[in-house]
C-alpha cells in the first residue's frame, strides 16, 4: 500500500481585538444567563430579582467611574458630555443578542428603544417572565445616579416592558440648566438623600 499523505496542520490562529471581544461578551452573557437560572431554581425569582437590580445598580457605579477614567472625563457638566458618556457606556455594554438604540432628539431628552432583550428572553424561557423585574434600567439609572445627573424617565417599568406592553421603549428628561449642574465630584458616587444643593435621580419608575 502507498504510505498515506500527511495532514497539513495548521497554525493556531492569533485572535484580533474584535473576536476577543465578542468572545468576552458571549462568556459575559453565559455566565449572566446561568447564574440568573441558577438563582431561580435555588432562591426563586423573588429573591433573584432583588439581588440581579441590586448588583446591576452597584457594577454601574464602578463601570461609570472606569469610564470616565478612560474618557478623561473628570465630570458631566452638560448635555454634550452626557452624550458622549452615555454613547460610549451602551456602546460597550452592546452584545450580538442585545438590539437596542438611543437617540437624542432635543436638548435634554433621550429615548431608549429596544427590539430584543437578552433578559427577556432569557427570564422568558425560564417560564418567569410574568415576575421578572427588569434589571437594565437599574444599570442605566445607576450610571446616572454615580455621575449625580438629574433625570426623569418614563413610563414606568414594572416588571418588563416588553412582556407588559410588547415594546421596550423609555424617554429620559434631564436638567442641564443655570442652577440645575452636576455635583462637583462628577464620576464620584452622588449621594441618595435630597438635601440643599443635591442633585438625586430622580427616574420614574412611579410615573405613568
Amino acid at each position: 500500500m502507498p504510505p498515506r499523505a500527511k495532514r497539513k496542520t495548521r497554525a493556531p490562529r492569533r485572535l484580533g481585538a474584535a473576536t476577543r471581544r465578542e468572545l468576552l461578551q458571549a462568556s459575559w452573557m453565559t455566565h449572566d444567563a446561568m447564574w440568573f437560572a441558577a438563582s431561580v431554581r435555588l432562591c426563586g425569582i423573588g429573591r433573584t430579582n432583588l439581588a440581579a437590580r441590586a448588583a446591576a445598580r452597584s457594577a454601574a457605579e464602578i463601570e461609570a467611574q472606569r469610564l470616565c477614567n478612560a474618557l478623561g472625563l473628570p465630570r458631566v457638566r452638560g448635555f454634550a458630555e452626557l452624550k458622549r458618556f452615555l454613547r460610549e457606556a451602551l456602546g460597550s455594554m452592546r452584545a450580538p443578542r442585545m438590539r437596542f438604540g438611543v437617540s437624542f432628539p432635543a436638548p435634554n431628552v433621550m429615548r431608549w428603544k429596544a427590539s430584543r432583550c437578552f433578559a427577556h428572553d432569557c427570564a422568558t424561557r425560564l417560564g418567569v417572565i410574568a415576575d421578572y423585574q427588569c434589571g437594565v434600567f437599574e444599570r442605566l439609572e445607576g450610571w446616572l445616579e454615580t455621575l449625580g445627573v438629574a433625570a426623569r424617565a418614563a413610563p414606568a417599568v414594572e416588571g418588563c416592558l416588553m412582556h407588559a406592553r410588547g415594546a421596550c421603549a423609555r424617554e429620559y428628561r434631564f436638567s442641564f440648566e443655570p442652577g440645575s449642574r452636576t455635583r462637583p465630584d462628577g464620576c464620584s458616587r452622588a449621594r441618595r438623600d435630597s438635601g440643599p444643593g443635591q442633585n438625586t435621580l430622580r427616574t420614574s419608575r412611579s410615573a405613568g
